[in-house]
């Protein structure tokens, strides 16, 4: 499903004039192996320094950074091989099993009326036997195009956080274990939009997504019928506050069991899965349980990680790879401290804690405007040094 995860804080989304996805950056220089253009006046020294800098957005594959690196003889035939086998196959069965959701939805909603609410409209909130059939047929079918793009195998694990101490926002008297209630979101890490495709087989949440995917064919009415909640990072006016106002009632809502669970990548971005970026807080200013949880994609040659590609040459490359890897670690519900829930940047500090721990994922502190700076070098883009350490000042 090729549609974009919007950020949510608490604070109003900074105008920008870019392109909102930065994935979507196309190379503008034949210069894509290194960091910096050849006329760049960057030492060595401090080429390898910014590298390690921008280490969350790397790519370490086989391909290198924007896929365009050089290749062995051995690779290019193997690409060969598979652009006239597994790619028609794969991508016809995709299209196919798309279209074929497509109906299902169009059936059950046939005759129905969305929810409509502060500028949303939806189907999340069908009852009985349509529900049953959108969410039944979502789950399983975005497993088998999971499968059909080479992960056969997901390996899924839960595990227990070590609770040998007590976490420092816990009163005396009243622990974590003690609170009840229905989770209301999940709360994921972001490598690839293939992490939508395995919370929909596995939870079929609700996500938020830019505004133009309602619009999309066939897409459109598959994320209504999920209970997108539509935004705008382009727009200025009060809409922003809006959406994260309605993410949070949903939240509230999926709590008490009267809505489906939320989905929320608070990193805002995505990175090459061995690192966790500052989370953002709108996903706990509902003060609501969340659900954890842990995506990666081992790989040999071609990472599934989409954060310094093309989404045609990143997708094209994934058709070509016979077997993909993903696996799963679910950690137990997270229920909030009442100091968390008060303090919902301590809140959200805690859980991507927990989750870098558990995950053993390393803790970056830099975020979307440093990775813009990174694909503006990618693409030779000379960027003064104050700009480049702009987050040390």
């Amino acid at each position: 499903m090729d549609c974009e995860i919007v950020a949510l804080n608490s604070e109003p989304p900074k105008s920008s004039t870019k392109n909102p996805d930065p994935v979507h950056h196309e190379a503008s220089t034949s210069d894509d192996l290194l960091l910096f253009s050849s006329h760049s006046s960057v030492s060595p020294d401090s080429l390898q320094e910014q590298e390690n800098r921008f280490a969350p957005y790397f790519r370490r594959d086989v391909y290198g950074p924007k896929g365009r690196g050089p290749l062995p003889m051995k690779e290019k035939l193997l690409l060969a091989l598979a652009l006239f086998t597994l790619v028609p196959i794969r991508l016809g069965l995709t299209i196919t099993i798309l279209i074929f959701y497509y109906f299902i939805c169009r059936l059950c909603t046939l005759f129905a009326v969305p929810h409509r609410e502060d500028g949303q409209e939806d189907y999340a909130h069908l009852r009985w036997w349509r529900r049953c059939v959108i969410v039944g047929f979502g789950k399983v079918l975005a497993r088998l195009i999971l499968f059909v793009l080479g992960f056969y195998w997901i390996s899924e694990s839960y595990r227990a956080p070590h609770t040998d101490e007590k976490r420092p926002t816990e009163k005396k008297g009243k622990s974590q274990s003690e609170e009840t209630g229905r989770p209301g979101v999940i709360i994921s890490n972001h490598i690839s939009y293939l992490d939508i495709l395995y919370h929909m087989s596995s939870s079929f949440p609700s996500f938020v997504a830019k505004a133009s995917v309602a619009k999309l064919p066939l897409v459109g009415l598959i994320s209504k019928c999920l209970g997108c909640v539509y935004a705008r990072r382009d727009s200025k006016s009060s809409d922003s506050t809006g959406v994260s106002g309605v993410v949070t009632e949903r939240i509230q809502e999926a709590h008490h069991d009267k809505a489906p669970l939320m989905l929320l990548f608070p990193e805002s971005t995505t990175t090459n899965g061995d690192f966790l970026l500052p989370f953002k807080t709108g996903g706990f200013l509902a003060r609501a349980p969340v659900i954890p949880v842990i995506l990666k994609y081992p790989y040999q040659r071609f990472s599934p990680a989409w954060e310094s590609m093309s989404g045609t040459r990143h997708i094209f490359f994934l058709l070509c790879q016979f077997v993909n890897y993903m696996e799963v670690t679910r950690l137990p519900v997270y229920y909030p401290s009442q100091l968390e829930k008060d303090d919902p940047r301590l809140y959200a500090n805690n859980v991507r804690n927990l989750m870098a721990n558990e995950g053993n994922l390393k803790l970056s502190d830099i975020g979307l405007d440093e990775k813009w700076i990174y694909l503006d070098a990618l693409n030779g883009k000379n960027i003064p040094p104050s700009v480049m350490h702009q987050k040390d000042d």
